[in-house]
């Protein structure tokens, strides 16, 4: 009887009170890993939202805010909106620990970090220079002193166009042997071309009664040994007097020169012509010349009339960067001609500034300021006229081997319709007024200056060159002959013919018959395009 209870069968009833149990025990486990699960991941939001807070009160922390904003930052971000990258406050090099709050260096405030400085290392201008500890190329070309609204040392360089590398600006005082590091401030010229690389400005500022340096270096990282150093330009200006530029004084600034550049003829023509505009110097950019151009721009060097800047920049042309970083020379030889001319005209070698009425552009801007009000003009805009070399010769020229060379005595029938301004359009500006140069028109003035667009019955833009798409369809366009060039047809021909000769043997010229047939880009012209004649 008790052997048959002990191991009697289990019932319904048993069976459902030990399912009811596990089902129970499965429950409660099910719940505490819910519960486990939610507090771990609050643990993790609390802690993401305790150090976001951390950094945006160590970003947002100012102590200089009642200190009036630089005119850079207050004026071109809020006014223009461009596209520039500013650094205010960037965290210092150096380990931060999970909870720690990242340290910050604010624009005018010395740097506590003494770099490992290369006494040795000389200082440059016009040379393009490395910029150690970024992660991307970044290259530095020269600096100015610029007064003219917030004092900072304003320098050329180039590097990453979306968020490039963070800087510092280091300081050097020869007659103390002091240096001091500030932080720097990246912002990128805005025609870039949505390319890797673009031309910039690096902007280091001086705060209250600082000194002026006699050169700085730039740091991708403030405790590094620097690997350039920029003699600054105009370091002794005085800030409370203005300097005046000479009057009636006029630059011109060339885009880099590349593709071993040799068409001696055409640069022959193009400084002597614009010597007969008025034009009192030259500056050019050597990416790449052949010896035959190097040796007439030396003859011109040595004359005073032309500037040669080395031109080697790192950085591969059209795929990194535009047209060998022609935005970093254009606006370098803005700040160069700085106060040393009244007016610069920044134009390619295929290209002129011709005046309707005048002689020289001296005497067209002086023209133009009996017509208009020019105070305020930082800068006149010329319309863009194109003169296919694909159209016939000019008929009436002579058989002078010169004379029937020279472009733009051979090239007179321009397309009738002109492009609007701030298309293919060029200028001549007041240096001191702007701020940041661009290729077919300013970007940025001091405030209180613009751009007076010249009417095309003053002056435009001559622009000697092939079909802009390709093939010859350019030459069905609505033409006009304008010979307004042969008011300096025979000063100008004498011109190049003498300095043709006096070269000849030191450059080894070619005979002027070779260099014809080498400076023509289609030597022969479809029988279709008789009709424009």
């Amino acid at each position: 009887m008790g052997r048959g209870i002990l191991f009697r069968r289990p019932n319904k009833y048993d069976m459902g009170r030990v399912s009811g149990r596990v089902l129970r025990e499965r429950a409660n486990m099910s719940f505490c890993i819910v519960i486990i699960f939610f507090a771990v991941f609050f643990v993790i939001v609390l802690t993401e939202i305790f150090l976001i807070d951390q950094s945006s009160r160590s970003r947002n922390r100012r102590p200089h805010s009642h200190q009036k904003s630089n005119y850079e930052d207050a004026v071109i971000i809020a006014q223009h909106g461009e596209d520039y990258l500013v650094y205010q406050g960037i965290a210092e090099e150096g380990r931060v620990g999970l909870f720690a709050r990242p340290q910050y260096l604010l624009p005018n405030q010395l740097s506590p970090f003494k770099p490992n400085i290369n006494v040795s290392i000389p200082a440059k201008d016009g040379i393009w220079q490395t910029v150690v500890g970024t992660r991307y190329k970044f290259f530095v070309f020269s600096a100015y002193y610029d007064w003219r609204t917030t004092k900072l040392i304003r320098i050329m360089g180039a590097t990453k166009t979306r968020g490039p590398d963070r800087v510092w600006c280091l300081f050097w005082y020869n007659a103390s042997n002091t240096t001091h590091t500030v932080t720097g401030k990246v912002k990128v010229i805005r025609e870039n071309w949505n390319l890797k690389y673009s031309a910039c400005f690096v902007l280091c500022p001086i705060q209250g009664n600082t000194t002026v340096p006699d050169s700085v270096s730039i740091m991708g990282r403030s405790v590094l040994t620097p690997s350039n150093r920029l003699i600054v330009n105009r370091a002794t200006g005085n800030k409370k007097i203005q300097p005046t530029p000479p009057p009636d004084k006029i630059g011109i600034c060339v885009k880099p020169l590349h593709f071993a550049y040799n068409q001696t003829l055409q640069m022959l023509e193009f400084i002597e012509l614009n010597s007969l505009l008025g034009m009192d110097h030259i500056t050019f950019y050597n990416d790449s010349i052949s010896s035959t151009t190097d040796c007439i721009l030396r003859h011109y060097m040595r004359l005073g009339r032309v500037t040669v800047l080395p031109w080697k920049l790192d950085m591969a042309s059209q795929r990194e960067i535009r047209t060998e970083g022609l935005f970093a020379a254009l606006n370098d030889c803005l700040y160069r001609s700085m106060y040393k001319f009244s007016f610069v005209a920044l134009i390619d070698l295929d290209e002129i500034v011709m005046p309707k009425h005048n002689d020289t552009i001296q005497e067209f801007i002086e023209w133009m300021g009996t017509r208009i009000n020019t105070k305020n003009t930082g800068s006149f805009s010329f319309q863009n006229a194109f003169f296919y070399l694909q159209w016939p010769d000019d008929k009436s020229l002579s058989n002078d081997p010169f004379e029937s060379s020279l472009t733009t005595l051979r090239k007179t029938r321009r397309r009738l319709k002109l492009h609007p301004h701030k298309q293919r359009s060029k200028y001549i500006c007041r240096p001191e007024h702007v701020i940041e140069a661009g290729n077919h028109f300013v970007w940025e003035f001091i405030p209180g200056h613009g751009t007076v667009n010249v009417p095309s019955d003053a002056a435009i833009l001559n622009h000697y060159r092939v079909c802009e798409f390709g093939g010859d369809d350019c030459v069905k366009s609505v033409s006009v002959v304008d010979r307004t060039a042969f008011r300096y047809k025979e000063k100008l021909v004498k011109r190049v013919r003498e300095k043709w000769s006096q070269l000849r043997q030191e450059c080894a010229l070619s005979s002027i018959e070779d260099a014809q047939v080498k400076k023509r880009i289609v030597k022969k012209l479809d029988v279709n395009v008789e009709k424009f004649r």
